[in-house]
């Protein structure tokens, strides 16, 4: 930012991510003005100086920067369109970043309708599940234009590796690279179940089995890393709701649709998804398809030699 003093930073979504964020640009010096459906959420923010909003209008009023960072398409609307909204509080020429896994839709309609005012609007999801926006390790993919995205950096390395926040192209592609590599990782995740527990049936030891994958053509950072925390401790990431990850695979299907790309494989991952969370409840783990493919083996597939961790 060049201007000398410090950019109020508007942050609208307590949640698991936007916890972590907020707790972020404060230590790194933003005054901020918040919002969520739950005021308890902010007390941390209030108590180093954060100033509570109980609209979303008044956090656009009274910040330089507005961002959001909601569970779905229809929250994202809402807080923006609603009659306490984004749009009835925001300066003409003020800037909001939407940093929901979400479409281009929501987006798009408020720069069509409000053309006339100037707004500059950034759509930046990420990457890093709640460990990394609590460390502030966050992978960020802005789309949008390019003087936004410099001026806005100081605000985007608060909550992100700088060496990892890539600005991918115009507006609406951040949201369209979040929601591929959410699809790739979900696929790798069933694909690497099924060997894993057709393998271990067919008699080939866990151990043997995953470090011949990782040797081999076939391997992934799924197989060599992110399955770890199911193998070694029985993890299946509770922080981030299979009902989440559900809704972004229809989001990913939806995409799909739009641009007129057949996606079979990516509906058969959104089946076992929600065939996983049917059976094991909305607040089960993003990784608990895993166990579909546990309970069909007959076993927990952990290593014999787990790393603490």
């Amino acid at each position: 930012m060049t201007n000398t003093q410090p950019t109020t930073v508007g942050f609208i979504g307590l949640g698991n991510m936007g916890s972590g964020m907020t707790r972020n640009l404060q230590a790194a010096g933003f005054p901020l003005v918040v919002n969520d459906i739950r005021r308890e959420a902010a007390a941390e923010l209030i108590a180093g100086g954060a100033i509570w909003a109980t609209t979303p209008a008044e956090v656009a009023a009274a910040s330089d920067v507005v961002i959001t960072m909601l569970p779905t398409p229809r929250h994202v609307d809402a807080v923006v369109n609603g009659p306490q909204g984004i749009l009835a509080g925001i300066a003409d020429g003020g800037t909001w970043i939407d940093m929901s896994t979400s479409v281009p839709d929501v987006a798009n309609r408020v720069r069509a309708d409000n053309a006339h005012r100037g707004l500059h609007i950034l759509d930046a999801p990420v990457s890093g599940m709640s460990v990394g926006a609590a460390n502030g390790m966050l992978q960020i993919f802005i789309g949008g234009e390019a003087a936004d995205v410099h001026r806005l950096r100081p605000v985007f390395e608060a909550m992100g590796d700088p060496e990892r926040i890539l600005h991918v192209g115009a507006a609406g592609t951040g949201y369209a690279v979040k929601l591929m590599i959410n699809q790739l990782w979900f696929s790798h995740l069933v694909a690497t179940a099924e060997v894993l527990a057709i393998g271990v049936k067919a008699g080939v030891d866990l151990d043997v089995l995953r470090a011949s994958l990782v040797a081999s053509p076939a391997n992934s950072n799924f197989v060599e890393n992110d399955v770890l925390s199911i193998l070694d401790h029985g993890d299946y990431d509770e922080g981030f709701a299979i009902a989440l990850a559900c809704k972004d695979l229809g989001l990913s299907i939806d995409l799909a649709r739009s641009v007129g790309v057949s996606a079979e494989l990516s509906g058969l991952v959104e089946q076992i998804y929600r065939r996983a969370k049917a059976q094991y409840g909305d607040l089960a783990g993003e990784m608990t398809p895993f166990k579909l493919y546990e309970d069909l083996a007959g076993t927990e597939l952990r290593r014999s030699v787990a790393v603490p961790a």
